[in-house]
């Protein structure tokens, strides 16, 4: 049966980036995977993070994730990790897709990688899927769907999950701040505002951590799985390589960097990534204030976190371009980054500025 245009699909295998589905289709079968043929494969858009492929098998669905060649860090892509996070949370929290198995072998295709059931849906991304259109009602039902799906992690035991070594815990928002702090530091080029300013407003109005969660970390439309036959409810959620244990005001604060709001100014909107700008979409301010309702939070300075994500985000888009800049990569599409960079900083004074979202 033919997906419909809306689901979301891979496309071709990238050059140099083939995989070897027989020498993967029998090591699953080793593992007591039952597979009829050969499968189809294809790959998801992306590549600088893990390799997603699709292996559609006649009686199997399935998703292999792999990182790139030549990665050296492991700890940047730990496909055990991820795996393993990924099975913890299962029982506990049904989004997550059902995984079958991690192959820790690299003599099968040259490195780690593991296995999951692909699960079928929508992904919104920049604009929501060819071929769906939303009621104002409904694309408000879908916002707060996937509000209430960030709350529902936020509410997981992980200790009953058996999660307590995913991170640190305590002391969360301290470590971050100095964190990024450094790695802005060390990834400023002389186009950039150095920022000091900002670094020292979040050093020295850092809060304790409001409580110790499960973080996703990159929480985000496009992480998001919606269901086919209703496209405002969340079916799935992809993309735990960088979930750890931390304070769910700093995940909120950087998903909201993300956010962009149908009033923003024009360089805002031409970076969106998500159709957050739709009528209907919650605005960052009632996001905000819906979430924290649902956990009981009152920040005292709910600024500190919006400042924290969008230097965050300034901080992940300096060192792309810190990379341009040194000649480490000639992708074009990085070449403007440091405009990103300067304008983040500059959002980063104006809301200590006024305080307000």
């Amino acid at each position: 049966m033919p997906e419909s245009a809306s689901i979301d699909r891979a496309g071709d295998v990238r050059s140099g980036e083939e995989l070897d589905a027989a020498a993967v289709g029998n090591w699953l079968r080793d593992q007591g995977v039952a597979l009829d043929g050969e499968p189809t494969v294809t790959q998801f858009s992306g590549g600088a993070s893990n390799w997603t492929y699709r292996l559609q098998y006649a009686n199997r669905d399935l998703i292999l994730r792999r990182p790139p060649a030549g990665t050296k860090a492991k700890s940047a892509h730990d496909m055990f990790r991820e795996y393993s996070v990924q099975k913890a949370l299962k029982p506990v929290y049904p989004a997550v897709a059902d995984m079958v198995a991690i192959c820790r072998d690299e003599s099968v295709i040259g490195c780690e990688f593991y296995v999951m059931d692909r699960i079928e849906g929508l992904i919104p991304r920049k604009n929501l899927p060819r071929g769906v259109t939303l009621t104002l009602e409904q694309t408000r039902q879908m916002c707060i769907n996937a509000i209430d799906k960030l709350v529902e992690l936020h509410r997981v035991d992980w200790r009953a999950a058996g999660l307590e070594t995913l991170g640190k815990g305590e002391g969360y928002a301290r470590r971050q701040i100095a964190g990024w702090s450094d790695r802005w530091n060390k990834a400023h080029t002389w186009n950039v505002m150095c920022g000091r300013d900002v670094v020292r407003w979040l050093q020295t109005n850092v809060p304790d951590d409001i409580a110790t969660c499960v973080i996703h970390n990159d929480w985000r439309f496009d992480n998001l799985i919606f269901a086919p036959d209703d496209p405002t409810r969340v079916i799935g959620v992809l993309d735990w390589e960088m979930a750890t244990l931390g304070d769910p005001l700093m995940e909120l604060g950087s998903a909201l960097a993300y956010w962009a709001q149908a009033d923003d100014d024009r360089f805002i909107l031409s970076t969106r990534r998500q159709p957050t700008h739709l009528p209907g979409m919650l605005t960052r301010r009632e996001v905000v204030a819906y979430y924290c309702q649902q956990m009981g939070y009152a920040p005292k300075n709910w600024t500190f976190y919006e400042v924290y994500g969008l230097f965050r985000l300034a901080g992940i888009i300096q060192q792309i371009y810190y990379r341009y800049h040194h000649k480490q990569t000639r992708n074009p599409a990085f070449a403007r980054f440091w405009l990103l960079s300067n304008y983040l900083i500059w959002r980063c004074r104006r809301a200590i500025r006024k305080g307000a979202l």
